[in-house]
């Protein structure tokens, strides 16, 4: 591996750990789901009520899906400020299509516990898809978010993941066929070897990790979601105010900021999309306008967060 790199390309091994992470427990959680309407809520806190450690499992793996973005978002910002996409064209498509996934398996999961904030989350995100009532239909099992629609989801949280581990092997392909870049932004054939420098820093990074994972779970804020989503789903009761998690905030910003619900269902899908046409970039002269680029980027994050609170 390069020689200059230092501990941002270590998110990456991060960020594998905290799916696995999330995968592992999602697997013992589905034990104890059941898919259904009337069922969902009730055996959520059956598990956390009367599972030996089955809290722990439960806070453990809603609150992974938060660590995995928080590294996911720092593995994108590395990987636009230090210009990756020029270097690794292919890696770069094939981790923005892991950012899709990672997208659509965290939205169904969310929608899985049923609460206030699930549900009516759910209703508002699939109205987005009204324009094609066939699509509808096929996604939430009917013209409304009911119990097919919670089986649906299930389905594909459950499966999904699977499908995710295969992209991120194709990525992982694409990364080592080519190599990595460093923080110079040259290609260089001064490497040095993985074991024992760089697997002990990835070493160090798990420590910290796990150790993160089990003080917010043991001591942390109650699964960095709303409170209103503890509450049992009302089809008659609207939340005063729908607040997705913190990692969908800058979405939700955009959907709120246009008056058409169409238009504002392109401007989410663009958000992400557009960051595919980073891999065209070919020109060199354009990396010395990256630290700009990725401020931009980053205050303008912050700020669509901000907004989506008001």
């Amino acid at each position: 591996c390069p020689l200059q790199i230092n501990f941002f390309w270590n998110l990456g091994f991060l960020l594998g750990v905290a799916i696995i992470l999330q995968i592992i427990t999602g697997i013992f959680l589905a034990l104890h789901y059941t898919s259904d309407l009337n069922s969902a809520y009730s055996s959520l806190f059956f598990l956390i009520r009367e599972v030996y450690y089955g809290w722990c499992l439960r806070y453990f793996h809603s609150s992974g899906a938060s660590f995995v973005f928080l590294f996911l978002f720092l593995h994108l910002g590395r990987a636009i400020f230090y210009g990756s996409y020029f270097y690794n064209p292919n890696t770069w498509f094939s981790g923005i299509l892991l950012l899709f996934f990672l997208m659509a398996i965290a939205f169904m999961g969310y929608v899985l516990p049923f609460g206030q904030m699930s549900f009516w989350g759910a209703t508002v995100i699939t109205n987005l898809l009204s324009p094609f009532p066939s699509l509808v239909e096929w996604v939430c099992g009917g013209y409304c978010v009911h119990s097919p629609s919670l089986k649906r989801f299930f389905l594909f949280h459950f499966q999904l993941p699977f499908l995710l581990c295969g992209f991120a092997v194709l990525h992982l392909f694409y990364l080592h066929f080519l190599s990595s870049n460093n923080p110079l932004r040259n290609s260089t054939n001064n490497k040095i070897p993985f074991f024992p420098f760089i697997f002990l820093k990835d070493f160090f990074g798990l420590i910290l990790i796990l150790c993160l994972y089990f003080l917010q779970t043991h001591f942390g804020v109650s699964s960095l979601s709303h409170p209103d989503n503890a509450l049992e789903a009302c089809a008659l009761l609207t939340p005063l105010h729908i607040v997705p998690e913190w990692y969908f905030l800058c979405q939700y910003a955009m959907l709120k900021a246009v008056p058409n619900k169409n238009a504002g269902f392109i401007i989410l899908l663009t958000s992400i999309f557009a960051l595919i046409f980073f891999g065209e970039i070919r020109n060199l002269t354009t990396l010395c306008l990256l630290p700009l680029v990725n401020n931009g980027f980053s205050v303008s994050f912050f700020i669509s967060i901000f907004l989506s609170f008001l």
